[in-house]
Order: structure tokens, then sequence, then C-alpha cells
């Protein structure tokens, strides 16, 4: 039977404490954290430059239908409001918005700029046209109407290496400006590999540290935390060190008598996987660790004691119960390669550089902050993919 009032005020007082406690962490991490990380993915959707520099024109233009040229009645009020932007300085905006989707845009609308303001009439596109001929291309008002928002498919698109064509149908853009999908697909390729490297070097070391006495086990997993206390930047600067030509290893190499000359370690393919396997390394041995520790030997020597080989009982009753933690750390690891951009930028060469290279390139020095956050999108997506899968092949693997 319930109980009293006051006995369920009193639960329900007990079932909140522990909310009000964590309460403070979660506003911080959704003040600090969340809501800024949602504000910057937003903009690989949306379209804002020209809707606040021409709201007029922007409006008149998510009426237009596409086809052709748009209603004559939005040439006096384009030119007003780029004479307006000019004066406001916001023309840099929608200038450099407009160039992103066709290149020249942003010429093309500094010299209309010009012209206006010199007394050049704009009533229609004859005069716009006089002003540029580009003005009288059909595709150069698509664009605009494409960035007049609110919502806009453009950046997702150009980071698939696909445009909207004049008509409206999505279309591969040029051979020589298709770089994404390589890129995106380098960068999976990489943290897959990454990732399997890890697991390979990474479960013996943990089953060491898991069947070793604690009084040998203790120091040597010290040892694997050890690079925690040292930033990826130096750890990935002294692979830069060892693996030159001039290097610790390959002059060791030569020293030996291995080699005549220098193997070619670094700023190449080689040299990312080597330098990233080695930072992301504990990432795997540790969460493996922790499953094998709760692993009873007693299973292994039953499985011995009813003949089973070390072998077969090893893959039948030893590896099975390992699969979670394996599972976790590949894909801790992978997860973490995935976003890594200062040890390819260091050791890697040209053809080496992962998807979060192109995302501070638009980041922090085209300020293109649309395209960084539909790269970021690209990459969300796969991950949370993987990440149900994770959950999934963890749930389903037998204890």
């Amino acid at each position: 039977m319930p109980g009293s009032p006051t006995e369920r005020a009193g639960a329900a007082r007990r079932d909140w404490w522990p909310f009000a406690l964590v309460a403070p962490l979660i506003l911080f991490l959704a003040a600090g954290f969340l809501i800024p990380v949602l504000m910057m993915l937003s903009r690989g959707v949306t379209d804002h430059e020209l809707a606040s520099a021409w709201p007029e024109t922007a409006q008149a233009l998510r009426g237009w239908d596409g086809a052709g040229l748009p209603d004559e009645t939005v040439v006096p009020i384009l030119a007003a409001e780029i004479v307006g932007a000019r004066k406001a300085g916001h023309l840099n905006l929608v200038a450099n918005r407009l160039n992103y989707d066709r290149v020249g845009s942003r010429s093309l609308v500094y010299r209309t700029a010009d012209a206006l303001e010199g007394g050049a009439p704009a009533r229609s596109f004859a005069d716009l046209a006089r002003i540029d001929p580009r003005w009288s291309e059909a595709g150069q008002w698509a664009s605009m109407r494409q960035a007049a928002g609110p919502l806009t498919s453009f950046y997702l698109l150009a980071s698939l290496d696909r445009r909207l064509s004049p008509q409206g149908a999505v279309e591969r853009v040029e051979a020589e400006q298709a770089v994404f999908v390589d890129i995106l697909l380098r960068t999976f390729k990489i943290s897959a590999v990454v990732a399997l490297l890890c697991a390979l070097l990474g479960y013996p070391v943990a089953y060491l540290l898991a069947t070793l006495p604690p009084r040998l086990a203790n120091p040597l997993l010290i040892l694997v935390l050890l690079p925690f206390w040292t930033s990826a930047l130096v750890r990935t600067t002294a692979w830069v060190v060892l693996l030159q030509s001039e290097g610790v290893l390959n002059g060791f190499l030569i020293g030996a008598g291995l080699i005549e000359a220098p193997l070619p370690l670094i700023y190449n393919r080689l040299g990312v996987y080597i330098a990233m396997t080695h930072v992301l390394l504990p990432f795997l041995v540790l969460p493996l660790y922790g499953v094998m520790k709760g692993i009873s030997p007693v299973e292994m020597r039953a499985a011995s004691s009813l003949g089973a080989g070390p072998v077969a009982a090893f893959l039948k009753i030893y590896l099975p119960q390992t699969l979670p933690g394996l599972a976790a750390g590949m894909i801790i690891v992978f997860t973490l390669a995935l976003g890594y951009y200062i040890t390819p930028a260091l050791v890697g060469g040209g053809a080496d550089q992962m998807v979060s290279g192109s995302i501070a390139f638009y980041t922090n020095q085209t300020l293109n902050w649309g395209m960084a956050a539909a790269l970021s999108l690209l990459l969300l997506l796969p991950l949370g993919l993987m990440l149900f899968a994770g959950r999934y092949l963890a749930r389903t693997v037998p204890a």
C-alpha cells in the first residue's frame, strides 16, 4: 500500500537529491560545451550572411522559383542594399559567402558597389549587365537564391563534393575541386588502421598486466599511464626527432650496418601510423586491462582440466569475455584518432592530412565556419552510428 503523503514527499526528496548535486555540473557543461557546440554545428545547415546584409533581396529571392531570372523588381532593391551594406561595412560578409559558391562573386559584388556609388543606374537587368555581364547569368542569381537562407544544403553538399545546379539538381563539382570525399575517406582509413594497430599491440600488454602478480603489474601499469603526463604535442615532436632522416632511429640502423641510406620514416603515412599509435595506445590498454582483471583464472584452468588445449581455451573461453573491453578500447582510439590534427600535421605529408586539418583551416584562416561545421557534422554522424554499433556488440557478446 502507498505510504502517507509525508512519506511520499520524503521519498521524492531523496530521489531528487542526487540530481541536485550534479545540477551545477550539468549546467556548466551545457553552458560551456553543449550549447556552443550546437550553435557552431548549426552553421553547417543555416545561411545568414546574405539575409543579414541584403534582407529585402533575400526575401524576394526566396519567393522566386529559380527558373531563368527573377522578377526585374528585385534589381533596384538589390542596388539599394548593395550601397547600404557598403556604407554599413557588411558587404564583405555577403561577398565572401557568394564567393564560396561561385568564384569571382566577390569581385562582382565590389565592382557593382563601386559603379553604383559612382552614379551608375540600376533599374533593370540590362543596367546591371552593363556594370558586369555576369549579372545576366542565371547561375549567379541561383547561387544568391541558395544563399538567401535561412536553411541551406550548400555546406553539406560542398563537404561531399556536390552542389546544386541552377535548376536545383544535385551534381558533382569539377574534378579539380573534389577534395573532401578523399579527405574523409583518408581520415576514416587512418583512424581504422591506428585502432587496429593499437589492438594488436595493446592486447598482449593488457594480458600481461592482468596476469602478472600485483608487485610486478603495478610498476608496469605506471609505465602505461606515464604518457598521460606528457602532452601529445611533445610526444609527437619526439617522434619527429626519432624518425627524421638524420634522426636517432636512422642513425642507429646506419651505424649498425643494417641499412646504407636513411629510411623514409617521416612526412608520410608510415610516420602518421607510428606516432598516432604510440599516442593512443594507452586508451586501448586501460579499458581492456579492466575487463581482463575481472576474468577469473579458474575458468581457464577448468577448460584445461576438461581437455582443452591452451589455444582452444583462449579462443573459446578467454577471448570472448575480453571482446567488450577490446571493442570499447578500439572505439575510443578510433574516436580520438578521427579528430587528430597536430600529429598528422607534424609527421605526415600533404597526402596524409585528415579532415581536422580542413576544419582548422576553415575555422582559423578563411573564417568559413559553415564549411567547418558541415565537415564536423560529417564526422559526428558516422561516429554516432559506430558508438551505437559498439553498444550493441557489447550487449550481444556472450559473457
